[in-house]
């Protein structure tokens, strides 16, 4: 059974929406969602699904600025002035402590894609203890620290004279521009997404991936990757937590497999225990929507429940 809800956002004025899928039967676990940037939870409904009728709870929500969390279109891809950042950890965590007082017998795993996979690094720095397991999928490649700063310093200078609102063609091309060059000749302005024709035509027509980040969320989201980056950071990663790191070999955003099996070396080194890196090959940036999609389910639903059953 599929439902939505809403619940206030850390930010103190926008009401965050929220997708549940409930299985009938037993919960054998709960897996809450984050999803990336420029898209909204319910893109994730298939796999959701699937989970669910192996009697798995999914829930996610649609973070600040994006889906039906916004009081109006003018707050497409808009955080919060000031906290924007940890309005959306805030809000994740808000939602699980809301479900996990509704199953608090059920193993609890997060999983989080692209922007989402680097939420899910910093909230397992931050919130990791009692987790049953975390997926970061999607895995987007850790940036020099220098060209962040300078894109935090841009998002400044251009809000000081156009506001926080303002999208700037300049700054989204320098965070993603490039990711479609590998990808020619290009059919459309985001083949390096997925293989799959008929999810990539869906997506590039969808009004809710359309828009351009405003600076606000880019300066936050830049914020949050430098914390995330920092060697303490990683250290603060419970050492027992059950990390599966998965990404598509043609991901650009990964660095095409490169930048995902350094984060993965990484947490390694820092003592994670129980860690797994799969890369797919053929594979782009949006595992849960490609050609081999079934096969990746799978192989999540595999690891879900072989840490379920451990722990």
């Amino acid at each position: 059974m599929k439902d939505e809800f809403y619940f206030p956002s850390k930010d103190g004025n926008t009401e965050i929406h929220t997708i549940e899928w409930k299985p009938e039967g037993e919960v054998k676990a709960v897996l809450q969602l984050s999803h990336g940037m420029v898209e909204y939870i319910d893109r994730y409904d298939e796999f959701a699904n699937y989970l669910c009728q192996q009697g798995y709870y999914v829930v996610g929500n649609d973070h600040l600025g994006h889906g039906k969390s916004i009081q109006s279109k003018a707050e497409y891809g808009y955080f919060n002035e000031k906290y924007g950042n940890a309005c959306v950890l805030g809000d994740m965590h808000t939602l699980r402590q809301r479900i996990s007082k509704k199953y608090p017998d059920a193993p609890y795993f997060m999983l989080g894609h692209s922007m989402g996979s680097c939420l899910l690094r910093q909230y397992i720095q931050k919130y990791g203890n009692g987790l049953s397991g975390a997926i970061i999928i999607g895995v987007v490649a850790d940036q020099k620290r220098a060209a962040l700063r300078m894109g935090k310093r841009l998002c400044r200078v251009m809000a000081a004279f156009k506001g926080w609102h303002y999208r700037s063609k300049l700054i989204d091309g320098m965070a993603i521009g490039s990711y479609n060059k590998r990808f020619k000749p290009s059919r459309t302005r985001a083949d390096w997404v997925t293989s799959d024709q008929e999810k990539l035509d869906a997506y590039v027509s969808d009004p809710l991936c359309s828009f351009v980040f405003t600076v606000n969320a880019y300066y936050h989201m830049f914020s949050g990757m430098l914390q995330m980056q920092k060697k303490e950071s990683i250290y603060m990663i419970p050492k027992n937590l059950p990390v599966l790191m998965a990404a598509g070999a043609e991901d650009p955003a990964g660095n095409f497999g490169k930048g995902v099996r350094k984060i993965y070396e990484q947490y390694k080194a820092a003592g994670i225990k129980d860690i797994t890196l799969r890369l797919y090959a053929g594979d782009r940036h949006e595992l849960l929507n490609e050609t081999d999609r079934k096969q990746v389910y799978q192989d999540l639903y595999d690891w879900l429940e072989s840490k379920r059953i451990s722990g």
